[in-house]
C-alpha cells in the first residue's frame, strides 16, 4: 500500500530562497490581517452594544444632563462620543453668554424663528467633525485587509513563478525532463499560491463585513445628530415663544 504524506514545512524549507521570502512576506500580511479581525471585531461588537444601550437610556431620559453622565461610562458607544460633543459645545455656548437662537442684525429680527438658529451652526459644525473623527477611528486598519485581500494571491502567484522558473532550469542543467525531477521543484512552487490564496480570503469576508457594520453605525450616527439637532432646536423655540 503507498503511503505519502505532504508535509508543507519540508516543503517551504526546501524551496528556493525567493519563495521562502515571499512565504514569510505572506505570514507576516496572514499574522496582521488576523490580529486586525480580533481587534476590529471586539471593537465594533463593543459599539453596537454599548451604542444600543445609550440610545435606549437617551429617549427614556430626555434630559441631557443625565445623558451626559451616562454618556461618559459608555466610552466605547460612538453615539455616546457624539452626544457629549454636542452637549459640550451646548454648554460651551451657554457659558459664553451668546444667545443659541439670538439674531445679529435687525435685518435677520425681521425674519422667521426657523432662520433664527445661528447659535446651533457651531453645535451643527462640531457634531460633523465629531462624526468625521469616529469614522476614521471605525475604518483604522480595516484598509489593510483590503490591501491583503487584492496582493495576497499576487503575491503567492510571484512565488509560484520564481519557483517554477528555478526548477525548469534545474532541468536544463541536469539534461532531465522526468516528472520525478520537476514535480518536486513544481510542487514546493504551488504551496506559495496557496498560501496567497489562504491569507487572502480571510481578509477579503473580514473587510467586506467591517464594511457593512461600518456603514450600519455611520448611518445611526447620522440619525442620532439630526434627532439631538431637532431636540435642541425645539427647545430654542419653546424658548423663544415663551420670551414673546
Amino acid at each position: 500500500m503507498f503511503k505519502h504524506e505532504i508535509n508543507i514545512f519540508h516543503m517551504i524549507s526546501n524551496a528556493g530562497p525567493m519563495v521562502q521570502f515571499v512565504m514569510l512576506l505572506l505570514l507576516f500580511f496572514s499574522i496582521t490581517s488576523w490580529a486586525i479581525i480580533f481587534i476590529k471585531y471586539r471593537y465594533i461588537m463593543k459599539a453596537f452594544r454599548e451604542s444600543a444601550n445609550f440610545t435606549d437610556f437617551f429617549w427614556k431620559s430626555r434630559d441631557l444632563s443625565n445623558a451626559f453622565v451616562k454618556a461618559k461610562q459608555l466610552r466605547h458607544s460612538p453615539v455616546a462620543r457624539i452626544f457629549r460633543v454636542g452637549y459640550l459645545e451646548l454648554k460651551k455656548l451657554s457659558k459664553s453668554g451668546v444667545p443659541i437662537s439670538q439674531p445679529q442684525s435687525s435685518k435677520e429680527q425681521e425674519s422667521p424663528l426657523s432662520s433664527k438658529f445661528t447659535g446651533t451652526d457651531n453645535v451643527k459644525r462640531a457634531l460633523r467633525r465629531a462624526i468625521n473623527t469616529e469614522m476614521t477611528r471605525m475604518t483604522q486598519m480595516v484598509p489593510f485587509l483590503a490591501t491583503t485581500g487584492n496582493t495576497a494571491p499576487f503575491i503567492g502567484l510571484f512565488g509560484t513563478v520564481w519557483g517554477i522558473m528555478n526548477s525548469f532550469h534545474g532541468i536544463g542543467l541536469r539534461g532531465s525532463a522526468s516528472l520525478a525531477v520537476v514535480a518536486p521543484g513544481i510542487s514546493e512552487a504551488l504551496i506559495a499560491t496557496a498560501a496567497g490564496l489562504a491569507v487572502a480570503i480571510p481578509a477579503v469576508i473580514a473587510f467586506n463585513y467591517f464594511t457593512q457594520k461600518i456603514r450600519v453605525i455611520e448611518s445611526e450616527l447620522q440619525s442620532f445628530t439630526a434627532d439631538f439637532l431637532n431636540i435642541v432646536e425645539r427647545d430654542i423655540l419653546r424658548i423663544e415663544r415663551r420670551r414673546k
